[in-house]
């Protein structure tokens, strides 16, 4: 067997069916789980329309660089979204199952694993980014996200020696749990260190749809606003990651694609042409849909604007905790319960039927800290009825704590 796997540590939801195992949930509750990021609201009707009419794709073998028509559906949407000059979509875009498998592949593809490569990604994580240096044959290197920095990492405390070894650097934004979004100088930060140390910038936007005011800037955007997409050498080490499961509800189509730099999709596509990557003419179909129409998507992030302004009040009397500037999280910090945040989602399990995720399951012991500790992710990802329930179990949960 691969000597490496026995570095992958257990993911999130392993841990928390662990340490719920012995408990009973209060039986007069019915259960509600804010722990798992998995959309609930319907699938617009119009995406399963896509689908079910062409379902004779299911005959034919796809191609690993998808249709021309899906790529220039991807192409034309990043144009529109971002406001981006025309991209060729025969060498700057690539569909792939689902941003995921995507993020994980890239790191194969691009990392020497005889280099002793370092993949910097930020604390807490998608636990991808960590499998995937591991499985590379490299060492993940982790910057602590700061709360007195809007929950953004400071890169300039990475000495150069560390920079020096960077092969990949990861980069969610908007974040995954805190929902911090980069700015356009956080972006001219790290393309500068990007050229100067020569690593490629993996951008997972998976999260750029849901936001509550002004729609977050997209790295591919960031670079063309700094004139840095050049004609002879565009997006250069940059690789834009994103999908149709949160923008478009439909997480069981493993619909995404990547973007950017021609010269590393070329050897992307090559790596995927062999590991099999190819998406279903049926959900190509579906998604071409999906690209092309916005009015879902605006009604989608309408209904999660609703939910945070119903239910964050009601949670910051109790956790200290605000609003983020997009994704469906909120990430509280419950010390003020005198509970550590296994703890938190331990008794509330048991007491209140309630499931929340916590926080230092999503992050590593890094420079002397795990910035997880003491909080808690929740996905607001239910209906509002059944979110805002969850929100009042919690409210008097933590009440029931101060008496």
């Amino acid at each position: 067997m691969n000597p490496l796997l026995d570095k992958l540590h257990p993911y999130p939801f392993e841990k928390l069916r662990l340490l719920f195992e012995q408990v009973t949930p209060a039986p007069e509750y019915k259960a509600i789980s804010l722990g798992m990021g998995e959309p609930k609201h319907p699938t617009p009707k119009f995406i399963e329309q896509a689908l079910a009419d062409n379902l004779s794709g299911l005959a034919v073998y796809p191609t690993t660089i998808g249709s021309p028509e899906m790529r220039a559906a991807i192409a034309g949407w990043l144009e529109r979204r971002y406001n981006l000059p025309k991209l060729n979509p025969a060498t700057q875009v690539l569909p792939v199952n689902g941003s995921r498998e995507a993020l994980f592949a890239l790191a194969q593809a691009v990392i020497d694993k005889d280099a002793k490569s370092l993949v910097v990604s930020p604390n807490p994580f998608y636990q991808i980014y960590e499998g995937a240096a591991y499985l590379a044959g490299a060492e993940p290197y982790f910057i602590n996200s700061d709360p007195a920095r809007n929950f953004g990492c400071d890169y300039d405390s990475i000495p150069a020696e560390v920079w020096q070894r960077v092969a990949l650097l990861f980069v969610c934004s908007p974040g995954n749990p805190t929902g911090a979004v980069l700015s356009l100088t956080d972006w001219e930060n790290l393309f500068a260190l990007s050229e100067r140390y020569n690593f490629i910038i993996a951008a997972d936007e998976c999260y750029s749809e849901i936001y509550q005011g002004e729609p977050p800037l997209g790295a591919m955007q960031a670079a063309h606003q700094l004139g840095l997409a050049t004609i002879d050498q565009p997006y250069a080490r940059l690789v834009v990651f994103s999908s149709l499961s949160k923008r478009s509800n439909v997480p069981g189509m493993r619909s995404g694609f990547v973007a950017g730099d021609a010269d590393v999709l070329k050897k992307f596509l090559l790596y995927r042409t062999y590991h099999g990557g190819a998406m279903s003419l049926s959900v190509q179909a579906a998604s071409i849909a999906a690209w092309n129409d916005e009015t879902h998507v605006e009604q989608n992030r309408e209904q999660y604007r609703a939910k945070f302004n119903a239910i964050t009040p009601l949670l910051k009397q109790v956790l200290d905790v605000e609003l983020p500037d997009a994704g469906f999280y909120l990430w509280a910090d419950v010390s003020r319960t005198g509970l550590s945040d296994t703890e938190f989602a331990q008794r509330l399990y048991a007491e209140y039927n309630v499931t929340v995720l916590p926080g230092s399951y999503l992050a590593r012991e890094a420079h002397g800290v795990n910035p997880g500790r003491n909080r808690i992710r929740m996905a607001l990802v239910a209906e509002t009825a059944e979110g805002l329930e969850a929100a009042q179990r919690i409210v008097q949960f933590c009440k029931s704590l101060n008496k």
